[in-house]
Parts: C-alpha cells; sequence; structure tokens
C-alpha cells in the first residue's frame, strides 16, 4: 500500500507539515509506503483553463509543464492521498487550490462530459491547520471541501481539524503525537481490512 503525503503550505516546517509527516509516519510503522510532497519545493502554476489536458488525444495530460507532471505519474501509483493545508482566510491555501485545480488534466467525473467509468477512486484524508482554537469555527467551508473532492470522485475517508496553533505548536502538543500516527495507522488497518 502506498500512502501520499502533499504539505500544502509555504511552511515546509511548520504546523501542517508535522501532522501530516505524523500521519505517514502511522502509515509507515503498519508497512505502507509512504511519499511527502512539499509544495514549498514544487513549481506548480495555476490551471489555464484551456481544457487542452481534454482535446484530442485522451492520455495527453496537462499542457502547462511544470512539477505537476511529476505528481501526475506518483498520483497513479498511490492507494492513498493525504491532502494538508494550513487554514488562510477561512479556506485552504493558495498552495491547495493550485494542486487541486490542476488535478482536472486526471480527473474525469460524474458531471463532466469528459467522465470515464474506468476512473478509479483514491481515497483521500483532508487535514487542515488553523490557528483559532475553535475547531468548528470553518466547518462550512470544511463540509464545502469534503463535499468538493467527493464530486471529484474521490473516497474522502476523513477531514481533520487541528486547531488553536497559535497558542501552541503542533509538535509541542503532547496530544497530537500519538492522535495522527493513529489517523496514519487506520489508513492501512482499513485498507487491509477492506
Amino acid at each position: 500500500m502506498k500512502v501520499m503525503g502533499f504539505v500544502a503550505s509555504p511552511r515546509k516546517e511548520g504546523n501542517t507539515a508535522w501532522v501530516l509527516n505524523k500521519m505517514l509516519e502511522g502509515a509507515q510503522e503498519q508497512g505502507a509506503e509512504t511519499q511527502s510532497w512539499y509544495f514549498s519545493d514544487l513549481d506548480i502554476k495555476p490551471c489555464r483553463g484551456c481544457l487542452g489536458c481534454h482535446k484530442g488525444d485522451k492520455d495527453r495530460g496537462c499542457v502547462v509543464k511544470d512539477d505537476m507532471q511529476e505528481i501526475y505519474e506518483a498520483l497513479e501509483q498511490a492507494d492513498v492521498l493525504v491532502l494538508g493545508s494550513p487554514v488562510y482566510m477561512g479556506q485552504m491555501s493558495a498552495q491547495a487550490k493550485i494542486f487541486t485545480d490542476r488535478l482536472f488534466a486526471q480527473i474525469s467525473p460524474r458531471f463532466s462530459p469528459f467522465f470515464k467509468e474506468t476512473a478509479v477512486k483514491k481515497k483521500l484524508i483532508l487535514v487542515f491547520t488553523q490557528g483559532n482554537p475553535d475547531s468548528g469555527m470553518f466547518q462550512v467551508y470544511f463540509d464545502y471541501t469534503k463535499h468538493m473532492f467527493q464530486l471529484l470522485e474521490f473516497d474522502v475517508k476523513g477531514v481533520h481539524v487541528v486547531a488553536g496553533m497559535r497558542k501552541e505548536p503542533a509538535q509541542e502538543r503532547k496530544d497530537l503525537d500519538a492522535a495522527m500516527k493513529d489517523v496514519g495507522s487506520s489508513l492501512v488497518s482499513e485498507q487491509t481490512q477492506g
């Protein structure tokens, strides 16, 4: 089983990276192969909306040549995706949004004229970190995001919100280490039982 994590934060060693890596560590402890991508290290441009990925040859892919090409190849091998984003202005980071938009080159949801019945639903975990201590403050947005990924044919297995980062960084919170590892571990045990 391969679990792939995406740190959609401009801070490579911030709270989001720490939380996501603890999840991957838990999956590794259960025998999963893991891989991390740090968007702060990558050159991923926004979608042009040109539809070039769906014109002509059905396997053409995205016409924007940047680091997303490498991610497209890696996504083919992943069983589970973990997308981690800090909450900025009540929503996912710009890096997470650009990544999500660029998935259009590979995804053909049911509402799209490009839908393919053979599309494999990837399992997805969403994890958000936020400074505000009220984990429900942006619940409407988290619910919307979960629904949006479900419309994009993802099998969303959970939405985890780690709040209160302003008061105490993730790596200093004693409760988080085991809790995040447990989330990662459960990804593997669910896959092997299912």
